[in-house]
């Protein structure tokens, strides 16, 4: 029998955006207010080196607890495919690829890539899941930052873009233009888990339920009965005590990425370190999407992201910008309809 921890509350943390498997401090930022609600079952489970955590609303907890292991095992055979720290992976398999050799990778890779391509794509290159390269270049082993040469800065950009990555959508095929490319679906292979487990439970005719994945990314389904949604309370991780949105979240999902002191983010588009977002949310109908998002917004300037936001109404975004020697506090902006109430559906 699955042996399942249970967690009183919820935080959404900062997470080092291309990163899938490593450890790493967690911060939190956000929590779920979900102790008021009636007839929930928590379930969580430990993979991608964090906890996920399902809660589910329903009268049976036997029913509940078989449906949210069935959705464990999936995350448990996802990760299998999509970390690029398991031999045999089909990400590992892609890094070791040579240029011009097509290889057959299974749906769940391949569904990552060709998202990873349209937001590459709709973000101008903010998000790039073959930074790889360019992370070896900056940073040292305990993430520090170094000082590569130009020309170790030259060879790393030629192996970095998502157009150097050919997909094949009728044998599920990818090829490589230049090899090798370093994948890495850290910025969206937890959000695009959730999407997969909260299929599963549908399937089980589960529809009541909230799931988080290493407590960054917070995908929620139908709202609890008698309530407006999913209670989860966004705060200022620079200033606990600041409560950034109250929100009441049903059938959206919301991440949150973040900068932690002495860690660095690089910027795939200048293939420099990143500066002046050391946090970034968004909101989108997906936790693949939203988690990817969240990780472009560290690194988009506030105008491209008022533009993001201005073509994909559905997409909500929320910074904060770094602090100047002259001002007395930081600077929230809010992207979308945050203001206009607490209830993202």
């Amino acid at each position: 029998m699955r042996q399942f921890l249970n967690f009183d509350f919820l935080s959404l943390i900062f997470e080092f955006p291309q990163l899938m498997t490593e450890p790493k401090q967690e911060t939190c930022f956000a929590k779920g207010n979900w102790d008021s609600i009636s007839g929930i079952h928590r379930f969580s489970h430990q993979a991608m080196a964090t906890t996920f955590e399902i809660i589910i609303q329903h009268d049976n907890r036997r029913y509940a607890e078989q449906a949210a292991g069935q959705a464990f095992d999936e995350l448990d055979r996802l990760e299998g495919e999509l970390s690029r720290f398991i031999e045999n992976s089909d990400i590992s398999r892609i890094n070791n690829l040579p240029a011009g050799q097509p290889l057959l990778i299974g749906l769940p890779a391949y569904e990552c890539l060709r998202l990873s391509a349209q937001l590459y794509a709709e973000t101008n290159g903010a998000f790039d899941v073959t930074i790889g390269s360019l992370l070896r270049c900056w940073l040292n082993e305990d993430r520090t930052l170094r000082n590569p040469s130009q020309q170790e800065l030259n060879l790393a950009r030629q192996r970095t873009g998502m157009n150097l990555i050919k997909l094949n959508e009728a044998k599920f095929s990818v090829e490589l233009l230049a090899a090798p490319v370093q994948v890495d679906l850290g910025g969206i292979g937890k959000g695009y888990a959730l999407d997969v487990m909260a299929e599963l439970l549908r399937d089980w005719s589960i529809e009541t339920a909230v799931l988080h994945g290493g407590f960054s990314t917070v995908l929620a389904m139908d709202a609890p009965a008698g309530a407006k949604g999913w209670p989860l309370t966004l705060s200022n991780p620079l200033n606990r005590s600041q409560t950034l949105a109250y929100l009441h979240l049903q059938d959206r999902a919301v991440s949150g990425s973040g900068v932690q002191k002495g860690r660095h983010i690089i910027d795939p588009r200048t293939a420099r370190p990143a500066e002046g977002t050391p946090a970034a949310w968004s909101c989108a109908r997906d936790g693949a999407t939203a988690d990817a998002l969240s990780t472009a917004f560290i690194v988009m300037s506030p105008q491209e992201i008022e533009q993001y936001c201005a073509r994909h109404p559905d997409v909500l975004a929320m910074v904060i910008l770094k602090r100047q020697e002259e001002e007395q506090k930081d600077k929230i902006l809010h992207f979308g309809p945050w203001k206009e109430g607490d209830l993202l559906k």
